[in-house]
């Protein structure tokens, strides 16, 4: 049960924040700017102009599969280049291919099997991952590698693996993005969602305070939106202990029976009922929008309209327009409330520690 009037008492939060996860989830413009930059010593932007037979998008667990997901819902159906998510490298992997993997530790052997893989077979490999382990010595001296250079826990490096993905996008000439003003919106970010600020003023805590003792529907309008929710889910369930449904709202509506139960959930009106009075009073329906194009604003008019109820988490006027800053925005969102939720509910439990921290 989380205890609200932690969230204003800036001096119990810093209390309680022992590993310090507050502070990493605000990094994430320093991680955006480390990243960019370690990318272009890597030598990534060496791939500009080569037009691959397929980008092959790799990871296996924490923040990579939404990453993946992200970078592929950004480049849309109109892609000119065959994109794949997977998690094991395709046997057909060649010369002409380039991958991006991402990887959280340095040991995944699974990882460094498909990087053996593809180097071996003269695709053209970036990598986001600790320089270190069995991951490491398959990449070496035959992969681009963007290692982490600030020191957060993993499931806190979305900005890190987002931007090194979205470098090798760009250098490809599949993306065009401002990794600078990307950076500058996370720190603006970061500085409205800092404790000393109010829960009246911070988006953070207000996400905290609506997620917090709920089963979240997270559901996206358009594929960005949806990746951004995975990774919510993600980072609730590691820090805050709260289960969600993700998927598209395409699909949520045809999950009939869930779908006319969501319809009923109310939103702000029903923050403080009991949730044993009825069956949706512990739901909390987030619709999700980068309001990236037409068709995710349409989208988005069409499902507040049926469901009327539902909470509506988009990006502020300044991070709309880029449907790059507009997710990772919204997702590094996540990371901030779900840790205030950890830190407010003691759903933590020591696992505040940064055991798993990036190298």
């Amino acid at each position: 049960m989380l205890d609200d009037s932690v969230l204003d008492d800036q001096r119990r939060i810093f209390e309680l924040d022992t590993g310090g996860l507050l502070r990493m989830a605000a990094l994430g413009g320093a991680q955006v700017r480390a990243a960019a930059s370690a990318a272009s010593e890597a030598g990534v932007d060496d791939l500009a102009g080569y037009k691959p037979r397929a980008l092959v998008l790799l990871s296996t667990s924490g923040v990579g599969p939404a990453t993946c997901r992200s970078l592929a819902a950004l480049l849309g159906s109109s892609c000119p280049v065959p994109v794949v998510i997977t998690d094991v490298m395709p046997t057909w992997v060649g010369p002409l291919d380039v991958v991006f993997a991402y990887g959280a530790d340095g040991g995944d052997t699974l990882l460094a099997e498909s990087l053996e893989l593809a180097t071996r077979r003269g695709a053209s490999v970036i990598l986001a991952a600790p320089d270190e382990g069995p991951v490491g010595a398959a990449a070496a001296g035959r992969a681009r590698t963007i290692s982490p250079r600030i020191p957060v826990s993993e499931p806190l490096s979305l900005a890190h693996a987002f931007t090194a993905g979205v470098r090798v996008l760009t250098a490809l000439g599949l993306l065009d993005t401002d990794t600078d003003a990307l950076a500058d919106a996370l720190d603006e970010q970061a500085e409205r969602s800092h404790p000393r600020h109010e829960i009246s003023e911070n988006p953070a805590k207000t996400l905290a305070l609506r997620l917090a003792d709920r089963i979240p529907l997270l559901w996206g309008v358009d594929g960005t939106s949806t990746a951004v929710a995975e990774h919510g889910s993600f980072v609730l369930g590691r820090y805050a202990g709260i289960p969600c449904d993700v998927t598209d709202y395409q699909q949520a509506v045809h999950r009939a029976a869930l779908y006319r139960a969501a319809a009923t959930a109310g939103s702000e009106a029903d923050l403080f009922a009991d949730p044993t009075e009825e069956t949706t009073a512990g739901w909390r329906v987030v619709l999700l929008s980068t309001r990236d194009g037409e068709r995710a604003r349409f989208t988005e008019r069409t499902a507040t309209a049926a469901l009327p109820g539902a909470d509506v988490l988009a990006p502020n006027e300044s991070q709309q327009g880029d449907g790059v800053r507009s997710s990772l925005s919204l997702a590094v969102g996540f990371d901030m409330a779900a840790v205030y939720i950890g830190l407010a509910s003691d759903s933590l439990h020591g696992d505040d520690r940064p055991v798993s921290a990036v190298r």
